[in-house]
């Protein structure tokens, strides 16, 4: 039970719940305490001791239901009279054998899985399936092509061939209990390739979701279809928390430097040089500042959630971010992104300013007028749009401005890079003035981009 239990776990984190060693120290003890007959009580121990929110309660409830549901074996339904035999068998040498099979028992001499089929013992059946599955490393099937090599595996290690040489010669000796073996052996097949698929959906789910991410990562965010938006939303909600858990952890430790040794040993000589007092070489590093303008305008209106999204995270992340979102002109949404839930935040956001018709100028314009003091030398200003401006006056010239007076100016655009300066774009004159351009047409890209910026400051 133990074995089953860790076996568990493994199929926990892969419905996405989160098992730390420390949390499955205390659900072994938990399962030591209420014991594994009662399978209410044990299900009740071990999301008290495992789950942390609402939902990964219903997610570990449903990987526990279908963890401990055992395939069943079809039931082969016997002759009235339980006689395996016919009468031509009757007539054979054998017949000491028949009279055993006759009074219900098979013959002695047939190996242990025919013995057990024939008696159609449905907890043996499917205690060995269970037996032979943890031999087969069930747990280790990671795509569905993996199927018929662990049922294989599983049959094998039950003594598939043993009742294959049992088959054989009860075909030649009893040809009747060899067709109800027969029969017997395709239940049992089936009820393998039951617990096969259930291996697959229990053990595989974290394997086939991480190759779907994987493929959603790397797919061009402006052509998402439609049925993945959602998939997508939650990787860069994904991406999101690797950014803060990266980013947001106390950076005293790193503000403090290294160990000064020669002043250690100055402050301890009166314990013997015993480090009791540590004196440590500080450094100086500037505190982050980021202001962020994203384009929300109709020809980005698909991919302006997901930057929206990482927006978001960026005030998680870097204590001092002013983020503006502009279409035909500009408004700031520090406010909204630090009071409301990302969903919500983007909603107001794209009700405010959203889907209009890309004006780069009037919205340059607009900051320069009323939020051209929040630019310091210490500031990072990141521009995610396609530079795409309607054939009016890009104001290139305020980009200029806006360039000077920071530290560093990032544009990230959504855009493959042979787009760029056909058409309306203005990509070519924006980049000019900026000192870092790089292509976000993919979550990884934008993921990528995003941890650069903050990596700079911690």
């Amino acid at each position: 039970m133990r074995e089953n239990i860790h076996r568990f776990f493994r199929a926990a984190r892969g419905a996405g719940v989160h098992v730390s060693p420390a949390e499955s120290i205390d659900a072994m003890r938990a399962v030591a305490q209420v014991g594994v007959s009662d399978r209410t009580i044990l299900r009740d121990a071990l999301l008290l001791t495992l789950a942390k929110s609402q939902d990964e309660k219903l997610a570990l409830g449903d990987c526990f239901d279908l963890f401990f549901s055992q395939p069943e074996p079809r039931q082969e339904q016997p002759e009235a009279d339980s006689n395996y035999v016919s009468e031509d068998a009757d007539q054979s040498p054998s017949s000491g054998a028949a009279s055993d099979a006759s009074a219900g028992s098979p013959p002695a001499e047939l190996g242990p899985l025919a013995q057990m089929l024939l008696l159609q013992d449905r907890n043996a059946i499917t205690a060995a399936i269970a037996s032979a599955s943890g031999a087969a490393s069930l747990s280790d099937i990671r795509y569905s092509t993996q199927r018929g090599i662990f049922s294989s595996r599983i049959l094998d290690a039950m003594g598939l061939q043993r009742l294959r040489d049992d088959l054989e010669e009860l075909t030649a000796t009893n040809p009747a209990l060899a067709e109800r073996l027969r029969a017997a052996l395709d239940a049992l097949r089936d009820a393998v390739r039951d617990t096969v698929a259930q291996g697959l959906a229990l053990y595989a789910r974290e394997e086939a979701e991480n190759l779907r991410n994987e493929i959603l990562r790397n797919a061009p965010l402006a052509r998402i279809e439609r049925r993945h938006v959602a998939e997508m939303r939650a990787l860069i909600r994904q991406i999101a928390r690797r950014l803060r858990e990266r980013y947001s952890k106390p950076r005293k430790r790193q503000r403090r430097g290294h160990l000064d040794v020669r002043r250690t040993l100055r402050r301890n000589a009166a314990w013997g040089g015993i480090p009791f007092l540590t004196a440590w070489k500080r450094k100086h590093r500037d505190r982050p500042k980021i202001v962020a303008l994203c384009d929300v305008s109709g020809s980005v209106a698909q991919v302006s959630d997901f930057f929206l999204l990482l927006i978001h995270s960026l005030h998680e992340v870097v204590d001092d971010v002013h983020s503006f979102a502009f279409s035909s002109h500009l408004i700031e949404v520090s406010d909204i992104l630090e009071s409301k839930s990302p969903e919500e935040a983007m909603a107001e956001i794209m009700s405010k300013v959203g889907f209009g018709s890309s004006d780069y100028g009037s919205s340059l314009v607009d900051f320069e007028k009323e939020f051209m003091s929040t630019l310091t030398p210490q500031t990072t200003v990141i521009v995610l749009g396609d530079a795409r401006s309607n054939n009016l006056d890009p104001r290139a010239d305020i980009l200029r401005r806006i360039s000077e007076r920071s530290k560093r100016l990032v544009w990230l655009n959504p855009e493959g890079r042979l787009a760029w300066g056909f058409g309306d774009s203005e990509m070519p004159r924006y980049a000019t003035f900026c000192s870092v351009v790089r292509q976000c047409a993919t979550a990884q890209q934008l993921e990528r981009a995003v941890s650069d910026i903050v990596a700079t400051y911690q």
